[in-house]
């Protein structure tokens, strides 16, 4: 069917459409006629409300470095007996990461991932092996590098301490870190 120009309606398609029509209910209220339109004041709706003047929030102090740092307790050592435990088998050793032969920059990052990831799986107690390094005179980078990580503010916010491991689980190549418990526990 091909339309005309102006898109009137030829005799037979009107009285098709008003039959049409007649049977159909309408879904919603019938729209609103010219008059009521008209009678809407349309310049009244287009004028911008005046602003009102608001009065500025407080200033929040941002918190200095040493008030973060305070926030975040540094690792301590582990207690004594809570260590006599772990190294017996008493507190179950959750996970465990072996960091050999890796670079420091390999190592930290691998690191910083293992120590969330059992933080949002509300581990407690895990195994870091660092290795004792290659000379038997001299302690290898990972086993000095590791406790100074664990103690800045990525670490630090998820471990509550640290301490070399038993002969069982590695000796002086391997620490026991503790995890923080969780503020909000899902369990």
């Amino acid at each position: 069917m091909r339309r005309r120009k102006d898109h009137a309606l030829a005799s037979d398609d009107r009285i098709l459409w008003e039959k049409v029509a007649r049977t159909v209910t309408p879904l919603g209220p019938p729209r609103a006629q010219m008059s009521e339109l008209e009678a809407v004041d349309f310049e009244k709706m287009l004028e911008a409300p005046k602003p009102q003047p608001v009065s500025s929030p407080p200033a929040i102090a941002l918190p200095t470095p040493k008030q973060v740092k305070s926030l975040v307790k540094s690792p301590e050592a582990i207690d004594e007996p809570i260590q006599r435990r772990i190294a017996k088998g008493k507190v179950a050793i959750e996970a465990r990461i072996d960091l050999h032969g890796m670079t420091q920059d390999e190592a930290h990052f691998l690191l910083m991932s293992f120590i969330i990831r059992a933080a949002q799986r509300h581990l407690r107690t895990v195994l870091v092996i660092t290795g004792k390094g290659r000379s038997p005179k001299s302690e290898g980078a990972l086993k000095r590098a590791v406790p100074m990580w664990l103690a800045q503010p990525g670490f630090a916010s998820h471990v509550s301490g640290y301490a070399d491991a038993a002969q069982s689980h590695g000796g002086e190549g391997a620490l026991y870190v503790r995890l923080r418990k969780p503020l909000v526990s899902s369990r």
